[in-house]
């Protein structure tokens, strides 16, 4: 193991979108238990400080690996299609469309039942998105195809947790 190692090489997985979540999970357990700076407690003060290194590596890499969102963008960046979401905010026609509906769906519902038949319209676009981004990577190896959508799911996440404020807001 290498610091500079890529995410997936260091948890030992291969690099793709499908994952296995449990299969992270104990990976990452395993990696944390071997590299906590409490196992070299004993060991100095240059040790202590590798291990504290490493156990940020491994968290850090965890929380990539875990999230399909966060996964996806990483594997994208990976094969030389960064999101440059500052600076590309570029979508579909179709998509904004889909948004701006969405958007006024939400302004307009009057009730949680709307809100929530919103979310699971949104929540189903969501699914198709991510089986897409999914594709692209794992089967049609387009990662700048898969970035575009990586930067669309984006948007859904954000969108979702907007539905999720509303309905806390209509006390559901």
């Amino acid at each position: 193991m290498r610091l500079d190692d890529d995410d997936f090489s260091l948890f030992g997985l291969p690099q793709r979108q499908a994952q296995d979540r449990a299969e992270i999970e104990a990976r990452w357990k395993a990696l944390a238990a071997k590299v906590h700076p409490d196992k070299f407690a004993t060991e100095g003060a240059a040790a202590q400080r590798q291990a504290m290194q490493w156990a940020l590596r491994v968290n850090e890499a965890h929380q990539r690996l875990r999230d399909p969102l966060k996964r996806a963008a990483y594997l994208c960046e990976l094969r030389g299609a960064p999101l440059h979401v500052e600076d590309n905010t570029r979508m579909p026609t179709q998509f904004l469309m889909e948004q701006m509906a969405w958007r006024e769906a939400l302004d307009d519902a009057a009730d949680a039942t709307a809100v929530q038949a919103l979310d699971d319209e949104v929540a189903a676009r969501e699914h198709a998105l991510m089986a897409e981004t999914a594709r692209l990577l794992d089967q049609a190896d387009d990662a700048r195809a898969a970035a575009e959508q990586v930067r669309a799911l984006m948007f859904v996440a954000r969108f979702r947790a907007d539905i999720d404020k509303r309905l806390d807001a209509l006390g559901q």
